[in-house]
């Protein structure tokens, strides 16, 4: 039966319309399987992590995506140091990467990690006396592994053939310093040299119905971010940027290879690094919202060719830190070198002013020694603003002494 063209044309644009739309439903079960009790908080390198590593491996296979891990695997493998300061036994752990080859001269990278606390016994958890308890962290990043698969299945199955291929990507060792995506980002599976751009997802699942805010960071790492990003306000979602490329989470290591980055965040909560972080909680029709932005951010046609890096300078966001002061440095939580290695330095912020560069390794400030990056926390606890003292800095076999003023 031939259809008459004005009924053509109304199921075509049904048809784009529900293109843009993601299931709640499996967003729900993605996230409800990932935060189950069974998987014990998905703590870096524990049997729980590697339930979660096969589920999500068995969504991307069903996806027919080519694996990018090792030996023709979805797991790409690496060590860690254990214990709650790096001094415990070598671990392993694994990040997800799946890629959809588009047959484009760019690839965008859209991740987010898959770890979480554990049973408290990694440290960071917000829980008095939390040994013991299982950390299901539902937000914190269960959503955010979700919305990468449902990402992965909206651009697999989109009928529009897009200018760029992708790489999406499940770390692991967030939770414990950026290790897993520091460790990609210096093992790429792609040569970064042709990476586009990095879409990361850390707690997406916690929408406030009331508010609707969504906070965007990095939108200083691209000429193109800010006015673009806003542009895809709605009544359903109210967007807060922020400008750097540096924070706590994954999209750091890759704005520190000079890679514009985007960073989705719906924002802190009381049940932030504790037990109480489970499924039950999540706004999965916010979730869907955000991921729908996310998807025409991609799909915008000023998004398509390979952007401009620009460089940025950090913003206190006050989400993980107290300090009175900040030296504008970006730890290498995975370094073994004693003192803290500097894997970026922020323009602007004082470690700069001072002459401090990425690869150099602080020994001391002030008084105090330092050989690892939780004494450099504790002992920028000590200073204040305007206070001027002496840092000691190892930059390969020359030691340093560079006067910091905060």
């Amino acid at each position: 039966m031939k259809l008459p063209l004005s009924i053509l044309l109304l199921v075509a644009v049904a048809c784009i319309v529900q293109a843009q739309d993601f299931d709640v439903t499996r967003i729900q079960k993605h996230i409800k399987t990932l935060s189950d009790d069974k998987l014990e908080g998905r703590g870096t390198g524990t049997e729980g992590e590697k339930k979660a590593a096969a589920y999500i491996e068995a969504q991307f296979k069903k996806l027919k995506l080519e694996p990018k891990g090792d030996n023709n695997s979805y797991l790409q493998g690496f060590t860690f140091k254990g214990g709650a300061h790096g001094e415990g036994a070598d671990g392993k752990a694994n990040n997800i990467a799946a890629y959809l080859d588009n047959g484009a001269a760019t690839t965008i990278i859209i991740g987010a990690h898959y770890d979480h606390l554990g049973i408290g016994e990694q440290s960071g958890s917000l829980e008095a006396n939390s040994k013991g308890m299982i950390h299901n962290g539902a937000d914190d990043n269960a959503s955010g592994v979700a919305g990468v698969i449902e990402l992965a299945t909206y651009f697999t199955k989109n009928k529009v053939k897009e200018k760029n291929n992708f790489l999406f990507l499940c770390f692991s060792g967030e939770e414990m310093g950026l290790f897993g995506s520091k460790y990609l980002a210096d093992h790429s599976p792609v040569d970064l040299g042709t990476v586009n751009y990095m879409i990361n997802m850390d707690m997406i699942g916690r929408l406030d119905p009331q508010t609707k805010t969504l906070l965007v960071h990095g939108t200083g790492t691209s000429p193109v971010w800010e006015t673009l990003v806003r542009g895809f306000e709605t009544e359903n979602i109210k967007i807060k940027t922020d400008s750097s490329g540096v924070g706590p989470s994954d999209h750091t290591s890759f704005y520190l290879k000079n890679l514009p980055v985007l960073h989705f965040f719906t924002g802190s909560h009381s049940d932030y690094h504790k037990p109480s972080d489970d499924y039950e909680k999540i706004n999965y029709k916010g979730e869907a919202e955000v991921l729908k932005l996310i998807a025409k951010i991609i799909e915008s046609p000023q998004t398509q060719d390979k952007l401009a890096f620009l460089t940025t300078k950090t913003k206190q966001t006050g989400t993980r830190s107290a300090f009175k002061v900040t030296m504008g440095v970006m730890p290498s939580y995975s370094s073994s070198a004693v003192g803290l290695q500097v894997d970026g330095v922020t323009e602007g912020k004082p470690a700069q002013k001072a002459g401090i560069k990425a690869g150099d390794i602080i020994t001391q400030l002030g008084e105090y020694e330092i050989k690892d990056v939780y004494g450099y926390m504790d002992a920028l606890g000590k200073f204040e603003k305007g206070q001027t003292v002496q840092a000691k800095v190892k930059r390969g076999e020359e030691l340093l002494t560079l006067s910091i003023t905060f």
